[in-house]
Formats: structure tokens, sequence, C-alpha cells
């Protein structure tokens, strides 16, 4: 093991030289034994290693902390942090678990930063292929892939490349600073938020096709959990900003995917369920402005294409 190590480092420091940035990650995990050492495995076998990956247990109870400590003892780039158990499951919690990581490897020079859930896998070139994005455009500052579940991905057609899902979030340092950082938000939409205002700031944001990582969590097949979940991304979508016009449309789409109708029906009863609740927006107004101007002028060339063409661009 020492020696494919030492092998493996020496690979991985050819490899940055080739590539000419360096990155680290940090990885918030509550309660993960059943997905993290398949995220631990897929890192540590990258070809371009991190020069450190943080690894947060957010208050486990299982032995997510135990499989973590396993791999710290045998690779010194993996640090280990945990932080005290919380009661209650939100997003914040997640924000707050980062930013503890984030804090122990903010003095070290790197160019980008990773934010990697513990629960994805990819192949053993992903992370030199996001890092060869950013060394091509020095504008780019927020890239990541498109993700699997249960061998399903988004339909791109409908989908924006502009957007990075959370669970694989790489940014270029100094647009994540500038940005600062994940806004703390309980309801959910932290990674919408962070690129969002990425783009607000005049960054360029990217999901790239050629590739992919796998999300392992399994989601609720239930019928009464979809339903709820639509409800949730429904309110969730009216205290981010979203524009009435948009949702709309994005129930009709959700009416022609499972749970047929209901599914659409409840996304829009959770938009409008934030619109009369008077809790207000989660976000500045600027920010609303710009998100809502961006669905606007996806809805205009949408209307716009012919047949076959794809929603973004």
């Amino acid at each position: 093991m020492q020696t494919e190590s030492i092998d493996q480092a020496s690979a991985s420091r050819d490899n940055h030289a080739r590539v000419g940035l360096t990155y680290v990650i940090v990885t918030p995990a509550r309660n993960e034994e059943r997905y993290i050492e398949a995220t631990i495995l897929s890192v540590i076998r990258q070809t371009v290693l991190p020069l450190r990956w943080v690894i947060v247990s957010d208050g486990s109870t299982d032995r997510t902390d135990e499989i973590i400590k396993r791999y710290v003892e045998k690779y010194p780039w993996i640090e280990y942090l945990r932080i005290a158990e919380r009661h209650e499951r939100h997003f914040a919690g997640k924000v707050e678990a980062f930013n503890g990581g984030y804090a122990r490897i903010r003095h070290l020079q790197f160019d980008v930063i990773g934010n990697l859930d513990a629960d994805v896998s990819m192949e053993a070139d992903y992370f030199s292929f996001i890092l060869s994005k950013f060394t091509q455009d020095s504008t780019l500052g927020v890239a990541g892939t498109p993700f699997s579940e249960d061998g399903r991905q988004y339909d791109y057609r409908f989908t924006s490349i502009n957007h990075v899902s959370g669970a694989c979030q790489l940014f270029r340092r100094i647009c994540f600073e500038s940005i600062g950082g994940y806004m703390p938000i309980r309801d959910g939409g932290v990674d919408l938020v962070a690129v969002t205002t990425a783009r607000k700031q005049g960054w360029k944001t990217r999901s790239f096709l050629e590739k992919h990582y796998v999300h392992h969590r399994a989601i609720g097949t239930g019928k009464s959990r979809q339903l709820y979940a639509r409800f949730r991304f429904g309110k969730q979508d009216f205290y981010l900003g979203s524009h009435p016009l948009w949702e709309v449309f994005r129930a009709v789409y959700q009416m022609s995917k499972r749970p047929y109708l209901l599914g659409g029906v409840c996304l829009l009863s959770g938009y409008v369920w934030g619109c009369v609740s008077g809790e207000g927006k989660r976000v500045s107004e600027d920010f609303v402005r710009f998100r809502r101007d961006e669905q606007i002028d996806r809805l205009k060339r949408f209307c716009r294409l012919s047949n076959g063409g794809k929603f973004a661009s």
C-alpha cells in the first residue's frame, strides 16, 4: 500500500504539472456509512489528486467517522474533522460543515475548491477533466458535469447547462471568495444561489456533458414522497425568486413526468403556498431580478427553437 501511494503521488504530481492547476476538496458527511467508502475510493483513484481533502463528519451517529479515519491513516492528504451533532437536518447546517472544512485549508495555495457530496463516485480522470476546463478558460468560475441516478440523467433539452449541480461543484478560488462562499439557507437551493451569484458577477458557469458522476443515494419512489418533494421544490422556487411565468412552464413540464399531472400540480401548489405564506424571499431583490431575467430569456429562446432544438445553450 505504501509503494502504491508513493507511485500514485508521483503520477499525480506529473499530471498536476500538465494540467497547471491545483485543487482542494471539502466533503460534508452526515450518516453516510452506506456510501462514503465508494466516494473515498473514487477520489483516491484520481489521476490528479487534491492537495488536501477535508471530510467533515457533520455529527454522524453511524459508522461514517470510523470509515473516514481508516483512510486518513493511509493517505496524509485526507483530513478528518468532526463537528457537533445537530438534532435537525437542514441545508444551512451543511453549509456550516463545509465552512468548517474550508477554514482548515484556506491557508493553502490552490486554484480550485471543490464541494463534493459523500454519496457520489466518478471515473479516475474526472477531476483532471474539470481542471482542464478551468485551464482553457480563465473566465470559467464554476464547473461540473451532469450526474446519473439509477442510470438516468437530466434531459438537457430542458435543463440549462449553465447550472452546476450541488453534489459536485468546483469553483475557481477567486470566484468562490468573490461571491462570499455558500449562503446558509435552511430551505435549500444553496448550490443554485452560489452558481447564479457567480454568473451575476460575470463569471461563466458550466456543466460539461462529456462526463458524468454517479449519485448513489436512493431516491424515494413512493408516490407520496415524490409529491411532497415537488411541493417543497415549488416553495423553494418562490423563496429563491423564480418568475411566476417560469414556474407555470416548469409545472406543465413536470406534469409530463411521473407522477403524471400531480407532480406539476404539487410544484405549482408549493410556489403558491410560498406566495401566500408571507415569509418572503431568501435572496436579495438584485438576485431576484437577475434570476428572472435569465428565466425569461430562456423562455424566449425556447419558444424560438424549432423541433429537436435544445432548451439551453
